[in-house]
Formats: C-alpha cells, structure tokens, sequence
C-alpha cells in the first residue's frame, strides 16, 4: 500500500500552488489541509517541530510575522513560536508536505522528485 501523502497550507499562497501544480503533473495522489480554513493543531505542530525544528517551520519573511510587535518576536523558543503559529496559521511554512513519516517543508522540485519518485 503506498504511504498517504498530504499537503499542508494555504489555498491561495502561489508557492501551494506550484507545489500542487507539481503533484498534479507528476500524477502523484494527495490529500490537501488547509490550515487557514480549518486550522492546525498544537500536537501537529509540537510533532513537526520534533521533526524539523520549530526554526524550520516558522515563516519570519512573510509580512504576518515581520508586523507582529517587537515584543512577540523577541526570545523565540519552541513554545512561543508554537503559540504563534496556532494563532497565526499564516506563520507556519508552507507547504508542508507530509509522506508518510517524513515531512519536507517548501517547494522544492528536486526534492519532491526524490521523495517522490516512481509513485505517479
């Protein structure tokens, strides 16, 4: 049976849409979360930072964490960034592509045909 593949992000972001342009050409099966319309939950991310690291995960270049005040971008750890992402599903980086056990966060062509070779 092949792993599930879900692909974690925001409907209108362009970056979701070239990855899920990617799948669709490549005839790769997926399941889509959109985290903006239906949210994310905190073992979710607890289990993702556990994976790749909250760093990873946390979007600091987009304009929803860029306008937070001073004060809530200052000693970032794991909780504080969780927290922030929760209330803010915008900060999460995307997309979050999930196989199985193993997570790639952002699009990147070649790694997703590494991933995901030979499944379409």
């Amino acid at each position: 049976m092949a792993e599930q593949v879900t692909i974690h992000g925001i409907k209108a972001c362009d970056t979701m849409k070239k990855a899920r342009d990617w799948l669709d050409a490549h005839g790769i099966a997926y399941s889509f979360h959109d985290y903006k319309a239906v949210g994310v939950e905190q073992a979710m991310l607890e289990k993702w930072s556990g994976q790749v690291g909250w760093e990873t995960l946390l979007n600091r270049s987009g304009t929803t964490f860029r306008k937070l005040p001073d004060a809530d971008k200052s000693g970032l750890n794991e909780d504080k960034a969780i927290a922030l992402m929760i209330a803010q599903p915008s900060m999460i980086k995307r997309p979050v592509l999930a196989v199985g056990g193993s997570l790639i966060v952002g699009f990147k062509p070649e790694v997703y045909a590494g991933v995901l070779d030979g499944r379409g």
